[in-house]
């Protein structure tokens, strides 16, 4: 599975663009598992401290949102790609 990084967490991931998992295990939460042992400075900046998606990440497998199917139980195949997007706001 790959995860694509955007370039605001790329200092937590080597500077790596793409994290690639070679244990997704069955679920968005396993995958992230996978990625927090990798990389452990992303947890902080995609989970709160009651391991919530924090409100201004935005998660996806393939096109759709995890918060639409699922949420950390959204299943994930070797295959999926998932992204990461911080939000973006402005005016």
């Amino acid at each position: 599975m790959k995860i694509h990084i955007p370039s605001a967490l790329r200092r937590h991931t080597g500077g790596h663009p793409i994290a690639r998992i070679d244990r997704p295990g069955a679920t968005v939460a396993s995958a992230l598992e996978a990625l927090f042992e990798i990389h452990p400075g992303v947890r902080d900046r995609l989970l709160t401290e009651q391991g919530r998606l924090r409100p201004h990440v935005a998660l996806f497998v393939g096109s759709e949102s995890i918060r639409y199917t699922g949420g950390f139980d959204t299943p994930v195949r070797a295959e999926d790609e998932m992204t990461i997007l911080p939000a973006v706001s402005g005016g």
